[in-house]
Order: C-alpha cells, then sequence, then structure tokens
C-alpha cells in the first residue's frame, strides 16, 4: 500500500523556492517578513528541495527567526562545539554504559536489528546510507534522553536529516529539535498515548461496529503506534511526500489523530467535520486544531 499528499485545493499550489526564500530576508539576514507570514506559507504550500536545509533549521528552533546572518554562524559554531562534547561525554561513559546498564545494551540491540535491515542503495549499488553515523546518534540520543527511550521507526526519521544535511552535528541537532516538536506524536511515553486515546474516540464515533471488534481484540490499538513514526520507506512514494507531511505536522499537534479520521471519513462516506475534530481534541487534552489542518489530506 502507497501513500502520496494531495491536497484539497483546485490546484497545487507552487512550493516556495530559492529566490522567493532569500527575499524574505534583508542584507543582513534578518527576517523582512513576520514569522507567521512564513509559517503560513510553508504550512500552505510547502518548500521546494532546494530551500528544505535551511527552511528546517528555523522551522525545528535550530535557529532563532530573528537571528542575523552573523548570529546564525555563531549559533553553527555553538551547536557544533556542543555536540563534540557530548561526543568526548559518550566516548568516555561508553564502557560503563556496557558493563553496568542492562537498558542501554537493549536498545543498541535493537537500534543494530533496525538498521540491519535498512536498505539504502544507488543505481549502482553502492550504499548511500552512514549506517555508523545513524548508530551513533541513536545512541546518543538514547543516552541524552532516556525519558523518550528509543522507538521502532527513529532509525528512518533520522535518516531522511541525514540526507538533508551535511555535517554530523546538523544530523544530530535537527533530529533532536524535531523530536521535541513532535513528541506529542513520536514520542510513545509522552504524546503518543493522548493521540491513541484520540483516535479510539474517533474510531467508536465514525464505526461503532468496528470500535466494538477491536475493544474485543484487546490492545490492538496500540498496535497502530509506528504510523506515529511513519515508516515512510515502505507506505510513501517518494521522501518528498514525507517532507510535506513533516512541514504540516511541525504545525499541527493532532495531525496524527486527524489523517486517520481523514482516511475514515473517505472509507465510509461519513463528513468528519473540523469542529468535530476540535472538540474531541480539547477533550483529550491535545492542543487545537490550526485552521490549516483541514486542507491537508492523505490519499
Amino acid at each position: 500500500m502507497e501513500f502520496s499528499l494531495s491536497f484539497s485545493h483546485p490546484q497545487q499550489k507552487v512550493p516556495i523556492d530559492k529566490a522567493e526564500w532569500e527575499g524574505y530576508f534583508d542584507e543582513s539576514g534578518h527576517l523582512v517578513k513576520s514569522q507567521d507570514f512564513i509559517s503560513s506559507n510553508i504550512l500552505d504550500r510547502g518548500l521546494d528541495p532546494s530551500v528544505r536545509s535551511e527552511a528546517w533549521k528555523f522551522l525545528t528552533g535550530y535557529y532563532s527567526w530573528r537571528s542575523s546572518h552573523d548570529e546564525r554562524l555563531t549559533v553553527d559554531s555553538m551547536r557544533r562545539k556542543s555536540y563534540k562534547a557530548l561526543c568526548n561525554m559518550f566516548d568516555k561513559i561508553h564502557p560503563l554504559l556496557e558493563t553496568e546498564h542492562r537498558d542501554f545494551m537493549k536498545v543498541r540491540s535493537f537500534i543494530n536489528s533496525d538498521l540491519q535491515r535498512l536498505y539504502i542503495r544507488d543505481a549502482q549499488g553502492h550504499a548511500m546510507v552512514d549506517k555508523k553515523q545513524l548508530e551513533k546518534i541513536l545512541l546518543l540520543s538514547y543516552v541524552c534522553n532516556t525519558a523518550a527511550e528509543y522507538q521502532q521507526g527513529f532509525h528512518e526519521m533520522l535518516l531522511l536529516f541525514q540526507f538533508l544535511v551535511e555535517k554530523e552535528h546538523e544530523v544530530y541537532w535537527l533530529f533532536q529539535f524535531f523530536l521535541q516538536k513532535t513528541e506529542h506524536s513520536c514520542v510513545v511515553n509522552i504524546g503518543v498515548g493522548k493521540n491513541l486515546i484520540m483516535l479510539k474516540a474517533l474510531i467508536a464515533f465514525l464505526d461503532p461496529i468496528f470500535a466494538k471488534h477491536l475493544e474485543g481484540k484487546g490492545r490492538v490499538v496500540q498496535s497502530l503506534f509506528p504510523w506515529f513514526c511513519l515508516f515512510f520507506q515502505r507506505v510513501f512514494k517518494s521522501f518528498d511526500d514525507v517532507w510535506r507531511l513533516w512541514e504540516v505536522r511541525t504545525f499541527c499537534h493532532s495531525l496524527a489523530f486527524l489523517a486517520p479520521g481523514d482516511l475514515m471519513e473517505t472509507l465510509h462516506d461519513c463528513p468528519f467535520p473540523l469542529q468535530r475534530a476540535k472538540i474531541l481534541c480539547q477533550k483529550g487534552g491535545l492542543s487545537d486544531v490550526p485552521s490549516g489542518c483541514d486542507s491537508g489530506r492523505m490519499n
């Protein structure tokens, strides 16, 4: 089964290209357009691949929207040094982790198993993925944030950032900031539980018979968690589709709940109005649904 993203507009809007992106800044690198204006355009139109690597540094918080060009150079240097310090710390405690912390060894085994199944090669059969770097960053990420644990799907999410930027410290920090912004739909111990509750309520609303069937199957709804991590290599036609979805997901905390709603609406020919989604989200303690998110559809 494959998914691709389309939108309910009569014509697909042109994404923000390099010329337009550069026009958002003055000679010193400060924004001449508001953050809200740019964010709204990204949500509505998406980004051209030529500007995605820089734009995502703003979207994730790697760079401040209020920074100048010189300030961003300073920030990048600081993040590079911070990453080097984290790596040095990790190298020092690595032997202790291997001998004293059973959870660390278990997580490393999970990561290695996931990476072994990761197969990305070019037309000539040459490896396009630095799996050693992926393993290093995933282990470092786990050690620095054990509350989030390691979750199946993180290796594929990290892979996209490895393709997006060139430097290792950029890959690490973009991944960290992205997880922070999407912990409601990526990190099972933090926010996914609420989304699963909302998903159960949604199924009960649109298909009571199916909901009753699921209740007799125990924790089957919880088994849908991998969809919140987006196993894109198996279900999406291209990386561009994943980036487009993530550009919406960054702004919408409830996208992982709304996407199944849209699918069920299509399957059952049953309207699922945005207002109903807002009510369910609010009851579940989730943030309100941005008005722009009702235009995104997964087909």
